[in-house]
């Protein structure tokens, strides 16, 4: 389980998490929606270590991020698979080098385990011909791909995605959304997506979190959040410019059925 506990987080004067709490059970693909710059990436960069709350925790099976020394926090990495919003792939190198670079860094593993393991993972994104391209070869979502390959070849227990169909076509953003549901029915991984994508959050997400001024404003089942009356998620989820209170809602609706009656 993972879990974010009361987070605080700013950067110089700009408070960008203000008590953020959030769970994520193991087996779920939790989504986390928000506008952007709502700080849905610092969130998950806490996951790894890549940030340390100014004030709070943040727990993986128990374990307190912040309080895990080098080698602990490189430990708990290998069990963490991090999907970069635009692959962030290596230009220089080919996408079988691309995806090998975490298995290198395990003493254990041999040069046959290594490329076993790298072909497994193209297999597992539809990319089985394509260990010796370039980066440069590759659309944008074959480097999505090539960018979950390197995520799962360590075989992680979590997968963290940010962003993953940011910049995609639909149909191209439909195949990722299809690979992340893969990914948790086929390997047995619980997930956490950030996203402002609400297709993929209701085709992929079985949690669903908004973040909202530091916080979560809500979170529920897809079936919750589609039906809330909280106005600011109706906002986001209707894509409306300005926010509609329930109440304000309500008596336009019924001033709108009066003046039809007339």
């Amino acid at each position: 389980m993972i879990i974010l506990d009361n987070v605080y987080k700013a950067f110089g004067p700009k408070q960008v998490l203000s008590g953020l709490s959030l769970e994520v059970c193991e087996g779920d693909i939790a989504v986390l929606l928000g506008y952007s710059g709502t700080g849905k990436s610092v969130a998950i960069k806490h996951i790894v270590g890549l940030l340390e709350p100014d004030q709070g925790d943040v727990r993986v099976d128990g374990q307190s991020v912040p309080a895990l020394s080098r080698r602990e926090l490189c430990e708990l990495r290998t069990h963490i698979g991090y999907v970069f919003q635009f692959a962030a792939l290596f230009d220089s190198m080919t996408v079988g080098e691309n995806v090998a670079m975490g298995l290198r860094n395990q003493a254990a593993m041999t040069e046959s385990i290594i490329q076993a393991r790298v072909h497994e993972a193209l297999d597992l994104v539809d990319l089985p011909d394509a260990a010796d391209l370039m980066p440069s070869d590759l659309s944008g979502g074959m480097r999505k791909r090539v960018g979950i390959a390197r995520a799962i070849a360590l075989k992680p227990k979590y997968l963290l995605y940010d962003e993953p169909t940011t910049g995609l076509d639909p149909v191209t953003a439909a195949v990722i959304d299809e690979l992340m549901l893969r990914m948790q029915q086929t390997l047995g991984v619980t997930s956490l997506v950030i996203t402002h994508d609400l297709r993929t959050a209701w085709t992929i997400g079985t949690r669903i979190a908004m973040l909202y001024e530091g916080q979560i404003r809500q979170c529920g089942t897809p079936d919750e959040i589609r039906n809330t009356t909280d106005p600011v998620v109706r906002q986001f989820i209707e894509g409306r410019a300005t926010p509609v209170t329930i109440g304000a809602a309500s008596a336009a609706s019924a001033a709108g059925a009066a003046g039809a009656g007339t």
